[in-house]
Order: structure tokens, then sequence, then C-alpha cells
């Protein structure tokens, strides 16, 4: 932790040789950093600037990010363990999760595609813990088309919203029957002593809503089926 004197907690560097500095400025090597806010960096840098490979502690929360640093910033491969959320393992630009990586969930749920400025982007697949899966098009961290898969493989293509289907669709069974249809998304309303679920960074959310299926095929038995299954 860095030192302090009459009180005040003053930032820390010290060299790869073991000389005890208190700026970075100019300096160019291994080194480790302490900040006044208890965080600190243990790795390379240029000129005084956090560049190449390093591990950043965040003494507050308690996560820690090891990997690839440019202009002080997170920047090309690293793992970032988070506090609650989980742990990212993948590309970032400028200090957030950006191109191809995997985020493990606290909750057991996993995604593995890929990003942009922060948030799920592109070809993605969100596996849930009980075996589901969604893949397919995600944009600003929802899925919009693509596939809705159970464990036994059958599964739902065709539009999404909320990251739950919406609009045209059609189920294909395992048997290979098919079931096109239309997806009608209704808003649950909670009981007034009934709390929201707590959010989690990332995660995909049980929809605060209800989810009709709608098809002409006549076939109700395994309309029912569908409709029937829960996430």
């Amino acid at each position: 932790m860095a030192e302090e004197d009459d009180g005040a907690v003053k930032y820390k560097f010290i060299t790869e040789n073991g000389e005890e500095k208190t700026t970075s400025r100019g300096y160019t090597g291994k080194a480790v950093a302490m900040y006044p806010d208890g965080d600190s960096y243990e790795g390379d840098f240029m000129d005084g600037i956090r560049v190449n490979h390093g591990i950043y502690r965040y003494n507050t929360t308690g996560e820690k990010y090891n990997g690839e640093w440019k202009n002080n910033r997170k920047h090309g491969i690293g793992r970032m363990t988070y506090a609650k959320a989980g742990e990212y393992n993948g590309f970032w630009e400028n200090g957030r999760r950006h191109g191809e990586g995997v985020f493990t969930y606290s909750n057991g749920d996993v995604y593995s595609g890929w990003w942009k400025f922060g948030e799920k982007e592109g070809t993605g697949c969100y596996t849930f813990k009980n075996g589901m899966k969604l893949y397919g098009d995600w944009s600003a961290g929802y899925i919009t088309t693509g596939k809705w898969i159970y464990p036994n493989g059958m599964y739902y293509v065709g539009g999404f919203e909320n990251n739950k289907p919406k609009g045209q669709g059609e189920w294909v069974f395992k048997n290979g029957n098919t079931l096109a249809g239309e997806y009608e998304q209704k808003e649950k309303k909670l009981d007034e002593d009934e709390e929201p679920p707590e959010e989690e960074e990332g995660v995909v959310k049980k929809p605060q809503f209800n989810l009709d299926w709608h098809s002409d095929s006549g076939i109700t038995e395994a309309a029912h089926k569908v409709n029937s299954v829960e996430q």
C-alpha cells in the first residue's frame, strides 16, 4: 500500500531495481505502482505510462485485471475477475471489452462470442447453466436473430427482443417436424409486495413478461409443449 504521511496516503512507485519514487514520469521498464486509493499495478511502463503486460488490483472491490495495456488502458488480450459478476477472458480496446471473448458469470452462465465497446455485439452464444442456449446475432447486449436451443435438441429459430422470441419464427423438433408461428410478448406486472429481481451485469435475465405463441397449423399438442417449457 502507498505510504502515509501525516495521515495522507501518497502515491508510491518502486522500479525493478528497488528504487522508490514518488512519480512514474519518464520511467521505462518494469515496476510496481501503489496508488492513494489502495489500488496497485505491477507490470510494464513506457515513459511512465502502463503498456504491454501488467496486473492491476482494485483495492475497494477486490477485482483484478491481468493482461495487456496501452496508454494506461486495458487494451489487447486480458482476463478481468469481477467481484460479483464473474470473469471475462478475451480482447479489450480502450478499457472496454471489445472483440472476441468469453464471460463466465458467477451464476454458472457463459457467453462466448463478440463484443463491442463493452456490450455483446455480433455472433455469440449464451449458454445457461441448465444447458439451454441462445445462439445468433447480438446488438447492444441483446440477441436480435438466431436460435433458442433446448438441451434435448429442440430449437426455435427467428427474431428476438429482450433476449426472448418475438415475431415470426419456427420451432424445429427432434423428429424433424417444424411448427411455424409468431411470438407475442406481454408485460408481466409484479404484485404489490413483489420486489423486482436484482440485476447482475451482463446476465441474460428471465423475462418480466409472458410469451404467447400463435400458430395456424392446428398442432395443439406441440404448441402446448412449446409454451409450457420454462427456462
